[in-house]
């Protein structure tokens, strides 16, 4: 009983007892001298080293792997609370650079990371965040080659702060972009949406029922990998994370200028989201994922690309939820239950804060 009593939940992890002042970030940590010198040196070395980082540069120099193009992406993250069902703010950064790179046809490689920590911030809470990053980059086969650490002021960062960049290869048989999508195209999507913003949503403790529900957060490029193993002939890849579903579509619609038409009864939704959002007014195309991704390809390879998302562990559940047409240009269409149509527009606003 004691133990229980000495448990604290900091940020949303639970930390066993009590953290004293010398265990957390002292704005020390941020003078570019000694105590800097010590956090990487303990916090962030061990978990990221590879031969780049640890050179400790002011920059990683690192070879071209062979003759393309490369891909370039830059990210801040901000999610609260740092861990949640599924998932935490290390985790999230590494797979959605990692992802945004993939969407564009890239193969990830390096990743550079920046940390923005806040005063108090208890040391435990940054090292599982990089022990997770590490896992992540692991998993997505990447290198984290450089970083760069500052601190700010008790109450002025919210605990931690994360900005990725990602460098890709991109073979050079591959031209995958928002504006190639085609009149005739098949709408592939790899699984159910709204799962990350509602995990994060109850781990905030704002829902009235308890759920089992895990955020999607995944790395999507071995997904991406067997699609174009199966067919080259990609058009467009997206995941659709801030905005949802609905305003990634939109996006696509605007960049191709095409129309692009769904299936309501096609689109698969969780039981729990679904409740969830029907309680809270929400409506599931436009909450947050992190570990989807939407595909645009041609008619005749649509059934071939669809087996091979299924063959891997990020697309199980992949399926058909529309097409591309040529009108009305720049819109986004439903094919509702009830046998109707009607216009999704891109999400207004922000729905879910704080989410990504």
């Amino acid at each position: 009983m004691e133990d229980e009593q000495e448990k604290v939940v900091i940020h949303g992890l639970v930390c066993p007892r009590p953290l004293t002042h010398y265990e957390t970030v002292l704005l020390g940590h941020g003078s570019g001298g000694k105590m800097t010198r010590d956090l990487i040196e303990g916090t962030f070395y061990p978990p990221f080293e590879n031969p780049a980082l640890m050179r400790g540069d002011d920059a990683a120099v690192v070879a071209q792997p062979e003759p393309g193009r490369l891909a370039i992406s830059t990210d801040s993250h901000i999610v609260s609370p740092l861990f949640f069902p599924g998932g935490d703010i290390g985790h999230l950064a590494v797979c959605g650079t990692v992802n945004d790179l993939a969407m564009v046809g890239a193969r990830p490689l390096w990743i550079t990371a920046s940390f923005i920590l806040e005063e108090g911030l208890p040391l435990v809470i940054l090292e599982h965040v990089t022990a997770s990053m590490k896992e992540a980059a692991g998993e997505a086969g990447v290198d984290i080659i450089a970083g760069d650490t500052k601190v700010a002021e008790r109450g002025k960062a919210d605990g931690m702060f994360i900005s990725t960049t990602g460098v890709g290869w991109v073979p050079s048989d591959r031209a995958v972009s928002g504006a190639n999508a085609q009149p005739g195209d098949v709408v592939l999507l790899s699984g159910p949406i709204g799962d990350h913003g509602i995990a994060v949503l109850a781990a905030r403790g704002e829902l009235a029922f308890e759920t089992a529900l895990e955020s999607d957060i995944a790395p999507l490029n071995d997904l991406v990998e067997k699609m174009f193993d199966s067919c080259s002939s990609i058009h467009v890849l997206r995941d659709p994370t801030r905005g949802g579903l609905a305003t990634a579509l939109n996006e696509i619609a605007c960049q191709s200028g095409v129309a692009i038409q769904l299936d309501e009864e096609k689109i698969p939704v969780r039981p729990s989201v679904a409740a969830a959002c029907e309680l809270l007014g929400f409506d599931p195309l436009y909450v947050a994922n992190e570990g989807k991704l939407v595909a645009m390809v041609p008619a005749e390879d649509a059934e071939t690309i669809l087996q091979a998302m299924r063959s891997a562990p990020y697309g199980e559940e992949a399926c058909r939820i529309g097409e591309v047409e040529a009108e009305p240009s720049g819109k986004v269409l439903m094919r509702t239950a009830i046998g109707g149509t009607r216009v999704v527009d891109m999400l207004s606003g922000e729905m879910l804060p704080r989410i990504c």
